[in-house]
């Protein structure tokens, strides 16, 4: 079949229809307004991987309640370096929300983002211990202002009366808890920015049921090449573009490694799948109104925070509890069980192994995750709803991830579980790698890609005055700032109209 080409070059190519790549387009289009960009999307549907709202934790991810984002040190003091950066990230979203807001893009922000505490609850001595240091050590920074603690029962229950119902009053506890807190549905909040690129600015088009077979340099060494499929028309075609981003989610890995770029070597991915208990019954899920996550059992990883999730998706509210992780050799829900194997390739054989060999005890969770029966899975529940009912409950099943691996120098392979853009060193082509908890800071990263991939840019006046328009707090520290951390949430809360129950 003869391989079609489009008859202009674009300025911009996005691969995937994600949060990422949404947030980027969006960007570019307000910076370079007159700048061709075109989305490719594999499936029929956008936002239909990670950043759909049964797939993600929707969070809105502020290191309110994840308590993974606070360890503590060997001299038993707590360190908050983590959560004061994951927090001033997600307001960085939250201000560039509220700007496509205030600016007809986004028109309903409750049909995406809605106001629901955020908890932490644990129960014992030690853990009751170290959740009060966590609260005294969070509370001296201006992003934590609000955040309450108590050991009470009754206020506890007034806080989650689903959860204390039929708890043992001599079990210790403690729960801090943050009204600031939301829900985010990123899967709606993306489909109504491709929604506006694609229909109301001319410079910009998503092409669904696209996918992407090959990035090559052009001869113009300034330009890459990307080869397509349309998987309707089962048609060729191809387009270049002087800057390529690949936000394709777990697909983001064999085309980046497509690429040939030097910085990609190396890179592997480690599959997890991901499962919820949705709970069926109205009357249980108007009882709950928190998202409140408790701690991970010693030796488990970050991934197996247990939480009691209060979600909005499409106007309704649900009630999750979960994650329960599995195993799949796939990188995409949608994706193929030869994923895994694809991937690999020399540069990544002996960091994947070495990975794999330092990581013995996920593989172990993973298997004892995959074993767990219905009745095991609700022990797991009743642990925090001590009251629950198997037939309340039915099994949803989440989106994939895929957590990075890369070389190191010491151990030969370690295994990440965050998010990392990688770039050619012209800046021509980026990718991220990773998950958690990319989506919730999906506006901070995509600046981070402007800085690295348009460094000229970025540095004009143009530039400079359209995000410090679109971010107030751009180029400074809400964290250092109170009065800044203030007058910024307060713009916020107030646009998105963070008030109230949903």
């Amino acid at each position: 079949m003869p391989l079609l080409t489009y008859n202009q070059p674009a300025d911009v190519v996005l691969i995937g229809t994600g949060i990422m790549s949404a947030t980027l387009a969006m960007f570019l289009h307000e910076l370079e307004p007159n700048w061709q960009i075109h989305v490719f999307e594999r499936l029929d549907t956008i936002a239909a991987e990670s950043s759909d709202a049964w797939n993600n934790a929707g969070t809105g991810h502020a290191a309110f309640c994840e308590l993974n984002y606070t360890s503590e040190r060997a001299d038993g003091s707590i360190d908050t370096s983590k959560a004061f950066k994951i927090d001033e990230q997600f307001e960085v979203s939250k201000q560039f929300w509220s700007y496509l807001t205030e600016h007809g893009i986004i028109i309903q922000p409750r049909d995406f983002i809605n106001t629901i505490p955020h908890i932490s609850f644990v129960t014992g001595e030690k853990d009751v211990n170290f959740l009060r240091k966590r609260y005294e050590a969070l509370t001296q920074n201006a992003l934590f202002e609000g955040m309450e603690y108590t050991e009470d029962i009754e206020k506890m229950r007034d806080w989650m009366p689903l959860m204390m119902e039929g708890r043992s009053t001599k079990e210790k506890a403690a729960a801090t808890k943050m009204d600031l807190g939301t829900d985010v549905n990123f899967g709606a909040l993306t489909r109504m920015l491709f929604d506006y690129l694609d229909n109301k600015v001319e410079n910009t088009t998503v092409h669904l049921n696209c996918e992407v077979r090959d990035l090559q340099r052009g001869k113009d060494s300034n330009k890459w090449r990307i080869s397509i499929k349309n998987l309707s028309l089962h048609e060729e075609s191809s387009i270049e573009a002087r800057f390529v981003f690949i936000g394709a989610g777990g697909g983001t890995l064999w085309l980046l490694q497509k690429s040939g770029i030097p910085e990609a070597d190396g890179f592997g991915g480690f599959p997890v799948s991901g499962q919820w208990l949705r709970c069926t019954n109205k009357e249980v899920i108007a009882q709950h109104h928190a998202k409140v996550y408790g701690k991970a059992s010693g030796g488990t990883p970050p991934m197996s925070v247990p939480h009691l999730d209060t979600r909005v998706i499409n106007g309704e509210p649900q009630l999750l509890f979960g994650p329960f992780a599995g195993f799949s050799t796939k990188f995409l829900k949608y994706g193929s069980y030869f994923d895994l194997i694809r991937s690999i390739e020399w540069d990544n054989l002996m960091p994947m192994i070495r990975a794999g060999l330092d990581n013995m005890p996920l593989t172990q969770y993973l298997i004892e995750q995959v074993r767990l029966t219905p009745k095991e899975k609700l022990k797991n529940l009743q642990a925090f709803y001590p009251k629950a009912k198997l037939g309340d409950w039915a099994l949803e099943i989440a989106g994939q991830r895929v957590q990075v691996i890369k070389k190191d120098e010491v151990k030969g392979g370690v295994l990440e579980f965050g998010t990392e853009v990688v770039n050619a060193s012209d800046g021509r082509i980026a990718a991220l790698l990773g998950a958690s908890p990319g989506a919730s800071t999906a506006v901070a990263i995509m600046l981070d890609v402007l800085k690295k991939c348009f460094p000229e840019n970025i540095k004009t006046n143009g530039w400079q005055t359209k995000l410090k328009e679109m971010i107030p707090s751009y180029d400074a520290s809400m964290a250092d700032n109170k009065e800044l951390c203030q007058s910024v949430r307060n713009w916020t809360t107030k646009t998105l109209a963070l008030t109230g129950e949903a």
